[in-house]
This record gives structure tokens, C-alpha cells and sequence, in this order.
């Protein structure tokens, strides 16, 4: 899929399933788990050994019933990994201008962590189609908001702190998307993937019905 279908897809999921796992294994049945329960955007993070093992084997398995892509990417080297490894879309905790240049020229979406005024506006300028406001607990909805008022017209995903008892805070203030981690995949931390599609199909209902307000 292009980049503008992929930024279409990951609106209209409304959630990205972030998978940190102690390994590989982890890291796809963490996964399987959180499409099994309705979210069909999924962020492998490179914090992960096997990251790039994890990304192929999802793309394989799902084809275009899914869409994958590279989180905690921090330098254009590992953009370029996750892209040969299949990564439809590249995440960052932080402003990186040579990953996003590095993505654009070979048309995936980048999506850049932001955390003050200045770092949203060179990202925009970067021509980031979407960035991630990193850490979103210290932030909060509140700070989103804020970060609206002067950028009406960026589009602006939390990652960090969501879960379903704030997500409807986050949308109110303007989020297109939040990114959930830890709290989506807490079950696998002890080996009950059923859990994480629990939480996984409890979290989407949740976006959908805020959404529909």
C-alpha cells in the first residue's frame, strides 16, 4: 500500500498495537493476540531482539489483513532494515530529519516523536504526515490540546499512558490515533495471550464508541 493508505488505515483503526517483547516469539504471539482482537495496525519496536524477524513473519502471515510497521526506530540504518524486512511504516520516539528524509524517499510514512512546539514544526516542515507525541503520560490530554491550538492542522498520535479508561480524554483533545503498549500487552508478560485480546477487543470497542459520538 502507498503512504497515504497506510496514514488512512492507521485513522481509521484508531489504534496502534506497540509490541515490546522479551523476544521474537513474544513479539508475534503479542501480536496475533492484539489482531485477533480487532486492532489491525501493528508497531514492532526494535527494542525487541528478532524486531526485523518478527516484522517479516507478520507480513507473510497477514498480507494485507494487517498492517505492520517499525517502532522505536532511531536512526535511518534501522528505517532502512524495517522497510527490507517488510515495515509498511516507520515510528520514532524522537525528531530524527535524516530517518524521515530517509523514509520519504522511498515513499513510507514516518512518523516522528515530538515533545515541544519547535520539534512539531520542523516535523511538519519534514513533511511528517503524522507525529506521535512522545511520552503522552507526561503530556497528558491536556497537552495535546495545547499543541492544537497554534497546529490545527497536524495530526497528532499519543503514545504512552493510553488505555481504556483515558482514550476518550485523548480524542476530545484531537488525537487522530493512540498508540498503546504496555497496558494492551500486559497478559503476555505471563503468558495469557487471551488476555492481550481481551484488552485488544475492549480497547477498540472503547475507540469506536467515543468515535461515534
Amino acid at each position: 500500500m502507498k503512504r497515504e493508505e497506510i496514514l488512512t488505515q492507521i485513522k481509521q483503526s484508531g489504534v496502534i498495537a506497540v509490541i515490546r517483547g522479551a523476544n521474537a516469539e513474544e513479539g508475534v504471539l503479542s501480536s496475533r493476540a492484539c489482531i485477533e482482537g480487532g486492532i489491525k495496525v501493528i508497531e514492532v519496536t526494535y527494542t525487541m531482539p528478532g524486531a526485523s524477524e518478527v516484522i517479516s513473519a507478520l507480513v507473510k502471515e497477514y498480507g494485507d489483513k494487517a498492517v505492520v510497521g517499525a517502532g522505536t526506530v532511531l536512526d535511518p540504518e534501522t528505517a532502512r532494515a524495517a522497510m527490507l524486512a517488510g515495515a509498511q511504516f516507520i515510528v520514532a520516539p524522537s525528531l530524527n530529519a535524516d530517518t524521515i528524509k530517509l523514509c520519504n524517499r522511498y515513499c513510507v510514512l514516518c512518523v516522528p516523536g515530538i515533545g515541544s512546539a519547535t520539534e512539531l514544526q520542523q516535523a511538519l516542515e519534514l513533511g511528517a504526515g503524522l507525529v506521535k507525541l512522545f511520552p503522552g503520560d507526561v503530556f497528558k490530554p491536556s497537552g495535546l490540546k495545547a499543541f492544537k491550538g497554534p497546529f490545527p492542522q497536524a495530526d497528532i498520535m499519543p503514545t504512552g499512558g493510553v488505555s481504556a479508561d483515558n482514550v476518550q480524554d485523548w480524542f476530545k483533545a484531537g488525537a487522530v490515533a493512540v498508540g498503546a503498549g504496555s497496558f494492551l500487552t500486559a497478559g503476555a508478560k505471563k503468558g495469557d495471550y487471551e488476555e492481550v485480546t481481551r484488552t485488544a477487543r475492549a480497547l477498540v470497542q472503547k475507540v469506536n464508541e467515543v468515535r461515534a459520538k
